[in-house]
């Protein structure tokens, strides 16, 4: 059963009351035949409207300050999770924890996954290999043949080799603001 408000336990309660039938006050209230049911088989049993008591911990935040959660994460998608709940403790003076965030970001759909890292591409850079690709899509293999592809090595100076993580959604891989672009050249 879906957990009703307060208001609604009242608002079906009274509807109940008045006479309507189990299916007249699902469509009114716009909820499922059998949360109504079960909230009258509860009624009898109970004489009272009030919900069950919850077990666990109570949720330290509300779904307010969770989307704004997944808000600020598509804003900044290289922060870690232990990061921002740090920045949500000095902010709010509240204590959540790096895995709940981590729940949270996951629950909308946000995995955090390798980054690419990509060269700097301006709107010319762009233009250019767009061209580049549309005059060579036609080539045989004999053409590709003079073509010598070199090994590149790789020496990294300007940056740690860490594995630093993006919060992107499936398909999101190369969009501008979930690729780091690093120039290999200096």
């Amino acid at each position: 059963m879906s957990r009703l408000s307060e208001v609604d336990r009242h608002r079906a309660f009274g509807l109940l009351q008045a006479g309507l039938p189990i299916s007249g006050v699902s469509l009114r209230m716009n909820l499922n035949r059998t949360t109504i049911f079960r909230f009258r088989q509860r009624l009898h049993e109970t004489d009272t409207v009030s919900g069950r008591p919850r077990f666990g911990r109570p949720r330290c935040s509300t779904q307010r300050q969770y989307r704004n959660l997944v808000r600020n994460r598509m804003n900044n998608r290289f922060l870690s999770a232990s990061a921002s709940s740090h920045h949500k403790r000095e902010r709010n003076n509240q204590c959540i924890n790096a895995n709940t965030v981590r729940r949270r970001l996951s629950t909308s759909g946000l995995r955090a996954r390798h980054r690419y890292i990509g060269p700097i591409l301006t709107q010319r850079l762009r233009h250019q290999r767009t061209l580049w690709a549309q005059e060579h899509a036609a080539w045989d293999r004999i053409q590709w043949r003079s073509v010598v592809f070199s090994d590149e090595s790789r020496f990294c100076i300007d940056h740690a080799d860490g594995h630093v993580h993006v919060w992107r959604r499936s398909g999101e891989r190369y969009q501008a603001n979930c690729v780091r672009e690093h120039d290999r050249w200096g």
